[in-house]
C-alpha cells in the first residue's frame, strides 16, 4: 500500500528531545524531496524542516534552526527529525510529506503525499 507513516511523537517534558521517523511503503523516497511540517490547534500547518532527493541540502524554520536535524536512510527508505531543547511552542501534530521535486521546498502545494501525523506534546 502507499503510504507514509510517522512515529516517535510523545509526550516530554521542555528541555527534552525526540526522533520523528517517516517510512514509506509502496513508493521510494529517495526520488522526492520531504518535508517535516507541523499544526498546532487553532493554527496554519507550517514547514520544519525539509531535505533534498540527495540528502545534501536541508532547510529549517528559524524557530527550528540549531535544535532540529533532519536526516535521511535510504536503505530504511525512512526520514528522521530528531528534535532537542523542545518547549511548549514545538507541541503540534507533526507531519512529513513527499515533494514532487527533488529539491527542497517550504511551500505545501508542492507536496503530493502526506501522512497521517505523529503528535508531540511538550509539557510539565
Amino acid at each position: 500500500q502507499l503510504q507514509l507513516v510517522e512515529s516517535g511523537g510523545a509526550l516530554v517534558q521542555p528541555g527534552g528531545s525526540l526522533r520523528l521517523s517517516c517510512t514509506a511503503s509502496g513508493i521510494a523516497l529517495h526520488y522526492h524531496a520531504i518535508g517535516w511540517f507541523r499544526q498546532a490547534p487553532g493554527k496554519e500547518r507550517e514547514v520544519v524542516s525539509c531535505i533534498s532527493s540527495g540528502g545534501g541540502t536541508t532547510d529549517y524554520a528559524d524557530s527550528v534552526q540549531g535544535r532540529f536535524t533532519i536526516s535521511r536512510d535510504y536503505a530504511k527508505n525512512t526520514v528522521y527529525m530528531q528534535m532537542d531543547s523542545l518547549t511548549p511552542e514545538d507541541t503540534a501534530v507533526y507531519y512529513c510529506a513527499a515533494s514532487f521535486r527533488l529539491g527542497p521546498s517550504p511551500d505545501l502545494l508542492e507536496y503530493g503525499m502526506w501522512g497521517r501525523g505523529t503528535q508531540v506534546t511538550v509539557s510539565s
